[in-house]
């Protein structure tokens, strides 16, 4: 049961019909996929949110090649006036997390506006992190696409051949732990160098892993402890 004091984040991502930001409402292009992801004091609760759009116009060439999405597939999906309240109600209040987020917010407000004005923006009712906007803080100077920090966190992301909504959420929400875990220092960028010539990276660990076995010595085990401390003290190499 989620309590007053949680933390809860949502990581998204959208795919469009259109990757066009330049025009007024982004010339009109609408989103066709949203995925989601929860999580409550950074533990993954395994609730996702995930559906595919109908919109009123036809997706661009450009946008089927990214993420496969194509009008015929959309014909019988739901339209976003059908979904709007069971998305609004998954993220009312939470922490959104996205990479670019000013893209993917752009096109929900845009969705809310064609809806309902009165409904307002997304960052009425919900905290927005850019995780674009965290990777260039903390590597400056460098390419911070989902695919480069995958690699240079040790995230395997090989399943992912297309952009999809929810997959790419699922990726990004481990990033994103690995981002702001405390121990990014320990990992090392894919393209810098390593003395020793091992790529050193954090594994995130299951929450629900089994705890260590702890196996205490006997007390012949502790005997024989000593007297071997007792040898080792008799030599005179060991108070050099």
């Amino acid at each position: 049961m989620k309590k007053a004091t949680d933390h809860r984040i949502i990581v998204f991502d959208t795919e469009t019909t259109g990757m066009n930001m330049t025009g007024p409402h982004y010339e009109g292009h609408r989103i066709v996929e949203i995925g989601a992801v929860e999580i409550i004091n950074r533990k993954f609760t395994g609730n996702t949110f995930h559906v595919y759009i109908k919109p009123d116009r036809a997706i661009d060439e450009e946008a089927v090649g990214v993420h496969g999405i194509t009008d015929e597939f959309l014909l019988d999906k739901p339209t976003y006036g059908e979904i709007h309240q069971e998305f609004m109600d998954f993220i009312q209040g939470a922490e959104l997390v996205a990479h670019n987020a000013p893209f993917d917010i752009g096109f929900m407000d845009y969705e809310f506006s064609k809806l309902d004005p009165s409904i307002g923006k997304t960052e009425d009712f919900c905290k927005v992190t850019d995780t674009l906007d965290m990777a260039k803080k903390l590597f400056p100077g460098k390419r911070n696409n989902l695919d480069i920090l995958c690699s240079r966190y040790g995230i395997d992301n090989s399943h992912r051949t297309l952009h999809g909504a929810l997959l790419d959420a699922e990726i990004l929400a481990d990033v994103y732990l690995m981002m702001t875990g405390g121990q990014t220092s320990l990992a090392l960028s894919a393209d810098s160098n390593n003395e020793d010539g091992v790529e050193k990276v954090i594994k995130r660990l299951a929450s629900g892993r089994k705890t260590l076995k702890v196996i205490r010595a006997s007390a012949d085990e502790l005997k024989a402890h000593e007297e071997r401390l007792d040898v080792i003290k008799g030599d005179p190499m060991w108070r050099q």
